[in-house]
């Protein structure tokens, strides 16, 4: 009977977990997925309507140079996923392609060799054929980027986390806890009397001490994709970038256009003269290639509809206040689940409740939060030594995502680490041995393009060597993880 009851009691406290974090998992699960959604298909019409303008405006001449547009969309696709690019060479290639190209259709009446186009394309900085477009653009679409996929991938961090910390496997102690708490009464014909609110709160802190320890991790971790959201409404708007792009790159081709004859003539004097074709091939040449036309840019109301149906600061406005609802979750999680009318009285008639041995008041303090703070918890016998190894991950994966939004938040480009590989098997709240538990920490990194603040690397070995309870073994993991990533950065 006994082994039953400890089963059940298993299985409920594992319940009122779930049942509490699963509103957060999904919360963040679909502000993931409608950021997603929205980020690729602003790409996806950013694309279609440069394309229709340009094909209205330039016909054949934009057909016959489509890749070249196709390449640069290719790519800001590739980096938003994930992909190892580097923004600013990338647009840097962009503008240089883009500048051999037009070089050929402003001047139809010479031959240039393959050498002598890639000497025109390192006159792109001295001259600024495009004006100063590229240098705008480039600051814009890389500041909106960082911001946009960084933002993407802390909600699906937080998602994953949620996930992994939220399922829990008491210690025999705990186990032992829960099943007094919640079922001892009935061996003593107190089936209706209900367990007293602070015996339960302190059971809970004792059965989720390590979850505790996630709090102030993830408190930074909120606040850091808060200053990040910000950013999305203002200066690092994706969308006010890549709604208007294809205006912007018009304007710099009419730039080259209307300066064709003073930048080939500086290229001219560098490169030296380029040789003239022959004079049928000149005139073919000048009837195909004329390049006369004038950008004309949609009307508003012929602009294609707005990415997934909605607005970034609209995204942006509803994700905020449930980040700011999402903080705190895991020092509030104990009481909240001691707050259910099937976990404890409430805070109500504290004299009428069971406090572990009898219907009557319970007399002994609630206990800190965190691993460190149960030492003197008088209900649930909790090994401080031995931290949750799962939990532990799950803190250096907030800590390396915290480091990457606040690069973003600065406008510098910061490398993509997939931590979504890790095991979901995994089961917290236990604790282990940290012989049997892997102390790695296992992601992909792409090349870091970025610098990092050296502040940030500051408070982060602070917070390591400061965190209490954790043993020398798993106090050197984390000096290890850091100065790893250091080297990364």
């Amino acid at each position: 009977m006994e082994e039953k009851y400890s089963q059940q009691s298993k299985h409920d406290f594992r319940n009122a977990v779930v049942e509490l974090s699963n509103h957060l998992q999904n919360m963040f699960s679909s502000r993931y997925k409608k950021f997603d959604e929205f980020f690729k298909e602003l790409l996806e019409n950013a694309e279609k309507s440069l394309n229709d303008m340009f094909v209205r405006t330039y016909g054949r001449l934009y057909m016959q140079n489509s890749e070249l547009f196709k390449d640069l969309f290719v790519e800001l696709k590739r980096y938003y996923v994930g992909g190892n690019v580097n923004l600013e060479e990338m647009l840097n290639e962009f503008w240089a392609r883009l500048l051999e190209r037009m070089f050929r259709l402003v001047n139809p009446q010479y031959h240039f060799t393959d050498e002598y186009l890639e000497c025109v394309s390192k006159y792109t900085e001295q001259l600024k054929p495009f004006g100063d477009v590229p240098r705008k653009l480039k600051l814009q679409v890389t500041r909106a980027f960082v911001a946009a996929r960084t933002f993407a991938q802390g909600l699906a961090v937080a998602r994953d986390v949620v996930s992994k910390v939220s399922v829990v496997n008491p210690t025999p102690q705990g186990t032992r806890a829960l099943l007094k708490m919640m079922y001892c009464p009935h061996c003593r014909g107190l089936v209706s009397v209900k367990p007293c609110y602070n015996y339960c709160f302190n059971v809970m802190r004792g059965c989720l001490a390590n979850q505790g320890d996630l709090d102030a991790e993830w408190n930074i971790f909120m606040d850091s994709m808060l200053l990040v959201a910000e950013r999305l409404e203002g200066p690092f708007n994706i969308e006010s970038v890549m709604d208007p792009i294809d205006v912007k790159i018009s304007d710099a081709i009419m730039n080259m256009q209307e300066n064709s004859m003073q930048v080939s003539q500086k290229v001219f004097q560098g490169c030296g003269q380029p040789k003239t074709l022959a004079q049928g091939r000149t005139a073919r040449s000048v009837s195909e290639g004329g390049f006369t036309a004038r950008f004309r840019p949609y009307n508003p109301e012929e602009r294609p509809t707005t990415a997934a149906g909605t607005s970034l600061d609209r995204l942006v406005t509803d994700v905020k206040e449930k980040l700011k609802q999402a903080k705190k979750f895991w020092s509030s999680l104990p009481g909240n689940i001691c707050n259910d009318e099937k976990m404890s009285v409430g805070t109500v008639n504290e004299n009428e409740c069971w406090n572990g041995s009898a219907k009557s008041r319970y007399d002994f303090a609630v206990t800190g939060n965190g691993l460190a703070s149960q030492v003197n918890n008088p209900e649930v016998e909790v090994d401080i030594t031995k931290p949750d190894m799962v939990i532990r991950r799950q803190i250096m994966a907030l800590r390396v995502m915290t480091n990457k939004l606040k690069n973003a938040y600065s406008g510098n480009d910061v490398d993509f680490i997939d931590i979504s590989e890790e095991s979901s098997g995994e089961e917290s709240g236990s604790g282990c041995e940290l012989q049997q538990c892997s102390p790695e920490f296992e992601f992909n990194a792409t090349e870091v393009t970025g610098s990092s603040n050296k502040s940030d690397k500051t408070v982060n070995t602070s917070a390591a060597a400061t965190r209490s309870g954790l043993s020398q073994a798993a106090l050197l993991l984390s000096l290890l993880f850091l100065a790893m990533q250091r080297q990364w950065r």
